[in-house]
C-alpha cells in the first residue's frame, strides 16, 4: 500500500493519491488557515471505519443470500476537548439497510464487521467508544 501526497496550494490544501492513482483532497478548518477545500484527516478516518465496516456487512450479508438493495451509513464522533492530540472519545455509526432483510443476520453481519474483521474500527477502538444502531427499509 503506498500514499503520495501533494501540497496543492499555500496553505493547507492536499491531494493524497494511491499507487491506483485514486485521489481524495484534503484541507483544514478556516479557523487554522484552511479553505474546507477537502475532509480533514479525522473525518477520512470516520469516513474509513464507515467504508471498511460497509465493505465487510456488505459480503457477509451476500454469503447469507441477503438481498441489500442499498445502504446508507451516518457517523456521528466526539473527540476529547482540550487534549493533544484530540483523539476520537465515541463513534456512532448508524446504518440503514434497503431491501427484504432478516434482521437477525443484518446485526450479526454489523458485529462481525465491528468486532473481528474491521481493521480500521479495531485501530480506532483502542481510544474511542464505538457503538451502532441499525433500521431495514423494505
Amino acid at each position: 500500500m503506498q500514499i503520495k501526497i501533494k501540497r496543492l496550494n499555500d496553505a493547507f490544501h492536499m491531494e493524497a493519491t494511491n499507487e491506483n492513482g485514486v485521489s481524495i483532497h484534503m484541507d483544514s478548518s478556516p479557523d487554522v488557515g484552511g479553505q474546507n477545500k477537502g475532509m480533514r484527516p479525522m473525518q477520512l478516518l470516520l469516513s474509513g471505519i464507515g467504508g471498511c465496516s460497509t465493505i465487510d456487512i456488505l459480503d457477509i450479508l451476500k454469503k447469507q443470500r441477503q438481498q441489500v438493495h442499498d445502504i446508507d451509513v451516518n457517523i456521528k464522533a466526539t473527540r476529547y476537548e482540550g487534549e493533544t492530540p484530540s483523539l476520537f472519545k465515541t463513534i456512532h455509526l448508524e446504518y440503514i439497510f434497503h431491501g427484504n432483510l432478516d434482521e437477525s443476520k443484518v446485526k450479526r453481519a454489523i458485529d462481525l464487521s465491528l468486532d473481528k474483521y474491521c481493521s480500521v474500527a479495531k485501530i480506532l477502538e483502542k481510544t474511542a467508544e464505538i457503538s451502532y444502531s441499525f433500521q431495514v427499509k423494505s
